[in-house]
Parts: C-alpha cells; structure tokens; sequence
C-alpha cells in the first residue's frame, strides 16, 4: 500500500503534475483498512493527467487485485490511458467500470486489454455506450474472443443493438472461459436474440445469461435458458466424469504404488536369498564332504525358491492378459461409440429430410393462402368498379340536372321579358287583361320555383345518397381490412361471409340505382310537364300577338330598350356561366381529393397485406425454429443420458476389473506379510 503511494507521488513529481486530493485520501484510507487488496475510487473525477499516472503505476503493481473506478467520469483520453497501463498488469482480477459513458475509444481499449491482459477475471461496463458505434464494438468483441481468462462480464445498459449481439455470438463462439454474461436493458432485439442462440449451440462454458429489457420473444428467451441449463447439466456431467476419473486414476496409482512395493519386497529377499547362497557355498567349498546334506537341503530351498518365481512369472503373465483384456474393452467400447454417432448421423439426416418435407407443405399452404387473397382482391376491386360507375353516373345525372336547371332559368328569363314588355305595352288599353296575367305569371313562377326546389332537394337527396355510398365503401374496406386480418385464422367462415355481405351490397347497391332511375325519370316526366306548360304559354302569347297587333308599333319603340336589356342579360349570362365553372372546378378538386384518399387507402391495404405476409412468415420462422430446437433439445438429452449411462457402465466395468485384478493376483497374499 505504501509502496504504491509513494510510487504515484514519485511519478507525479516526474511528471509535473499535482497529485489529486480525492486520491490521496482514498490510498490513505486503504492503507488504513483491513482489505488491502482493492483500490476504491468510485465517485472521484479523474482527470487525464491522473489517469496517465495511475496507469504507469498500476502497470507495475502487485498489490491490487480489485480496482472500482465506477461514476468516475472519465473522458475517452484518460480511459484510454488508465486502460492501457493493466495492459501488463499481473495481479488485478476485478475492473469495475460502471457509469463511465465509455464510448468508441473506451471500447476499443477495453477490447485491446481483453486480449493482452491474463489476469482479469471479472470485468463491470454497465451504464456505459459501447454499443453506439458498431466497429468500435467489434474491436471490443474481437478481445473477447482472444481472452482466455474472464468469467463475468456485466453489459448492463450499453445501448448493444441486434448487429452489435450478432458480434458478441461470434465472440462467444470462439471464447471458451466466459461463465456469467449481463446483457440486460439493450436493445438487442429478435436477430440478436437468435444469433445469440446460434452461439451457444457451440459454446459450452456460458452459464448465466441474463437478457431482460432487450425486446426479445419469450420463445427465444425460453430458448436461451434451455441452452444455459444444458450447459449447466453438462458442466455437472463433466465434472461428475472428472472426479470419477481422477478417484479411478487415485486407486490405479495406489494399486501400482502396492504393486511396486511387493514387487521390491520380493526382490529384497530373492537377493537375501542370493546372499546366503554364496555364502553357504563359500563354507561347502571348505566343508565340501562334511556338509553334503546341508547342501542338498539348500537345493530343496532353492527349488522351492524357482517355483515361487515360477508362480510370480505366471501371475505376470495373467496380469499382462487382463490388460490387454482390458485394452479389448476399450476398443469395444470406441467401436460402439463410432457406430452411436454413426447412428446420430443418420437420425439427424432423416430428420433434415423431413424438415424439408414440411417445408414443402407450408410452401403450398402459403399458396393457397396467397391465392385466396388474390380472390378477394380481385372481389373488392370488381365492388370498387362498380362504385365508380355509380359515381360516373351520378355526376352525369347532375350535370343533366344543371343542364336543365339552365335551361329553365332561361326560358323562365325569356318568358319574364316578354310578360314585361306586354304588360308595358297593355298598361293604357288592358288593364284587366294585366291582372289576369300578373296572377298567370305568378302562378307559373311559382309552379317554377316549386319545381326548383323540388329538384334542389333531390340533387341534395343524391349528394346525401352519394354521401352514403362513399361512407359505405370507406364501411367496406374497413371490413375488408379487419376480414383480412381475421382471415388468417378462419378462412372458411370469412369467406362465406364475405359473399353474403357482397351479394347484400350488390342487392343495395341495385335497389339505389333502382331509385336514382325512377327519380330520373320523374325528372324527365317533370321537364316534359314543364315543356307543356312552356307550350300553352306560347299558345296563350301567340292568342295575345294576334289580340295585340295595334301595339305593334309599340313594340318597335320599346324594341331599342329590349335589345339594351338583351345585351344585360348576355352579360349576367356570362356571369352565371362563370360562377357555374367555378362550381366546377371546386367539384373536380373535390373529386381528386377523393381519388388521393382512394390512393391513400389502397396504399395503406398494400401495407397491411404486407405486415400480414411478414407477420405470417414470421410465425412461420418461429414455429420451425421451435421445432427445430425442441427436436434437438430431446436429441441432446438423449445423448446426455447415453453418456452418463456409458460412463457409470464404464466406471462400473473398471471397478469390477481393477477388483478382479486385485483379488486375482497372487501378489496380494504377500502384503498382509509385509
């Protein structure tokens, strides 16, 4: 701790820069605390120049081995330099990391130390942006994929996008020491999801995944705990096979250690023997006739000492056939292996063609479907066209009735000239004959008038009718819509609904031509009343031009104002005729505003089919993926399963055989002696 102070005074000086306070109170109370193992500088800014020299110093140390620099507020320089001095760091195994906005330099040192550092352990990024920028993350990924030490990693809240989870898979991929993986609050999404799924089909060291708040499927999030619990069985399976093998191994030794011992033992007392041989015949080459007898009883030990070699021999030689016994097992049991995967191998290509099989299914079926909507399609635009001959003629029944609106304002206009250039001729001579024409004419204004308004209410009865109409097709394609959207789930129903609400349009839309005809022809009916009655006052005026031939004269006079007033109809005329086009202009406007709508809603129908099609395909991925996954989930636990039962089989087989060994042997009658 001392050392470290002061080496960071020393380097400041150096320098040239001013040691920070915050750091200095913090060294001051880790050297006063029991734990001398961890530096804590969490919530202290940083400057670079700091971080320079705190990198130099931690290059070089030995005392730490957990470092918080978590809401330090570093800036990408100062990162970049305090990271890069743990790059020969030997001692630190905890970096923590958190709330330090770490961007695209930060991630590409943080990658950098990952594939230069040996020590780390564990590594804390959470609340920082990594995942901003996808090639600097890459870099980041690419140390972790050389790293060969780290087993937590916490990439809480570092804005990690689906292309930035597909660049961790490959990590993941190649890495084979990482345990505990935090990827929670991203926006990894359902390709990253996926991809991280692809990924641990092949690693098999990644223990706790935690991927909350990433906006992915349960499916695949169900998925991915399934391939972490695999993980974990095989782990336990591996580590159960492990003590196994090394309580196998442990006994296998002792036995040969025991083995060894009574092999010494034996040639111990064969050179004893040896020994008291020579010198037995050392004392019969002096007592040669005297101890004949000893030497025939030391022959007898002697041949008995032959047969005991004999018999060790033989117990060799048997121990040398339950080895290769042994090995014969052995082989056995590889042969039945490779004819297992040889198994596995077949299985899984039945189970590729089968998959193909279904997908040629759900191809046709995808088929049907899409020709099923190409029918109904081809239903709403027979429904449109003939909504747009309705439109057409209503427009031509409107165009008729302001024709002859026209015509009538005009002759109504004539036929007041002429009332008022007789009644200004008949003032002096037929005042009588005035009154009975003024109720005449009134008479037959009103009569106009009311036939005016009568038509005035049935052009509004059709603009309401047309209003109606268009409210029933923007009616329709709302059905069509929400029908095709539920078509997906009931084809048959819909589809016998659509033809009864098709058939019930087509009868309304009958019944309404029905009526726009009949008020047709009560229109014509009217206009040909009208052109009678236009006919009799004719007649009557003809009756009064024969009565009235004395005011011809009259009527040359006044003929100057007659041609005056003409020339001011002409012109309000003109005026009428220019605020009729206007009208017109306002109604063509109207009408493209409804063909932009109409584009509009087939814009959006366009759109929808293709969120639909998307949305099935969708389904249609994910219901394979699942299949897929389940099939090979059961396959892996069926090869689990054959491999614990293989293994107990063999630990099984090596106990009987090393116990038959043991007891076999005839070397184990000698250790009770020894």
């Amino acid at each position: 701790m001392e050392d470290f102070r002061r080496t960071y005074l020393r380097l400041c000086k150096e320098s040239g820069v001013e040691p920070q306070e915050s750091v200095l109170a913090q060294l001051q109370a880790t050297r006063g605390s029991t734990v001398g193992s961890r530096l804590d500088l969490s919530g202290h800014s940083l400057a670079v120049d700091t971080c320079s020299v705190l990198g130099r110093v931690l290059s070089k140390d030995t005392v730490f081995t957990q470092l918080v620099l978590s809401d330090c507020m570093l800036s990408e320089e100062g990162a970049k330099v305090l990271l890069s001095g743990l790059f020969a760091n030997t001692t630190v195994q905890v970096l923590d990391l958190k709330g330090n906005n770490l961007r695209v330099t930060g991630a590409e040192t943080v990658g950098k130390l990952l594939s230069r550092n040996k020590t780390l352990r564990r590594l804390v990024l959470e609340w920082n942006a990594l995942g901003m920028w996808d090639e600097a993350f890459s870099i980041f990924c690419e140390g972790l994929a050389s790293n060969s030490t780290l087993s937590h990693l916490d990439l809480r809240n570092n804005q990690v996008n689906h292309q930035g989870a597909s660049e961790l898979a490959l990590a993941l991929k190649r890495n084979s020491t990482l345990e505990v993986l935090d990827l929670r609050w991203n926006n990894i999404g359902l390709l990253g999801g996926r991809s991280l799924l692809e990924a641990l089909q092949q690693n098999r060291t990644l223990l706790q995944l935690e991927m909350a708040g990433n906006n992915i499927p349960s499916d695949t999030l169900k998925a991915l705990e399934q391939a972490m619990d695999h993980n974990a069985d095989r782990q336990s399976t591996q580590r159960e096979s492990r003590g196994r093998t090394q309580v196998l191994s442990k006994e296998i030794q002792l036995l040969k250690q025991e083995k060894g011992r009574q092999f010494l033992s034996l040639m111990e007392t064969i050179d004893k023997q040896r020994d008291e041989m020579g010198r037995s015949s050392r004392s019969t080459s002096v007592h040669v006739g005297q101890l004949q007898e000893a030497l025939s009883e030391r022959k007898s030990v002697v041949n008995s000492l032959t047969a005991k070699l004999q018999m060790n021999e033989a117990a060799l030689a048997l121990s040398e056939q339950k080895n290769s016994n042994l090995g014969d097992m052995l082989t056995r049991v590889r042969a039945e292996r490779e004819e297992q995967r040889e198994r596995l191998n077949r299985e899984r290509k039945k189970e590729q063609e089968e998959g193909v099989l279904r997908e040629g299914k759900l191809l046709r079926e995808m088929q049907n479907v899409t020709d099923n909507n190409l029918q109904l399609r081809n239903k709403v635009e027979e429904v449109e066209r003939r909504c747009k001959s309705q439109q057409q003629q209503i427009f031509e029944l409107k165009q008729e009735l302001t024709n002859s609106t026209a015509e009538l304002k005009l002759r109504l206009a004539q036929a007041e000239e002429r009332l008022d250039a007789e009644k200004r001729r008949s003032k002096q001579a037929l005042e009588d004959l005035d009154s009975l024409r003024q109720k005449e004419v009134e008479q037959v204004t009103r009569h106009l008038e009311e036939s005016e308004r009568a038509l005035q209410e049935r052009v509004f009865k059709l603009e309401a009718q047309r209003i109606q109409l268009e409210e029933e097709l923007s009616k329709a394609k709302a059905a069509c819509v929400t029908e095709r959207a539920q078509a997906e789930e009931e084809l048959g129903k819909v589809r016998t609904q659509i033809r009864l609400e098709e058939q019930e349009r087509v009868s309304s839309l009958e019944e309404k031509l029905r009526s726009l005809r009949q008020s047709r022809q009560e229109v014509q009916t009217h206009c040909s009343q009208q052109k009678q009655t236009v006919a009799e006052l004719q007649a009557k005026n003809g009756q009064q031009s024969v009565e009235l031939d004395g005011l011809r004269r009259r009527i040359e006079e006044l003929q100057q104002e007659l041609s005056g007033k003409d020339q001011e109809k002409v012109a309000e005329v003109s005026r009428v005729r220019v605020e009729l086009q206007e009208q017109i202009g306002h109604l063509q406007a109207e009408r493209t505003a409804q063909g932009g709508l109409k584009e509009k809603i087939n814009a959006l129908e366009r759109e929808m089919k293709v969120l639909g099609s998307s949305h099935r395909e969708a389904i249609l991925d994910k219901e394979s993926e699942l299949s897929s996954l389940l099939e090979k989930l059961r396959l892996r636990d069926a090869e689990i399963q054959r491999m614990r039962e293989d293994e107990a089989q063999r630990a099984s087989y090596l106990q009987s055989a090393i116990l038959t060994y043991v007891q076999g042997s005839p070397l184990a009658s000698y250790s009770p002696k020894k």
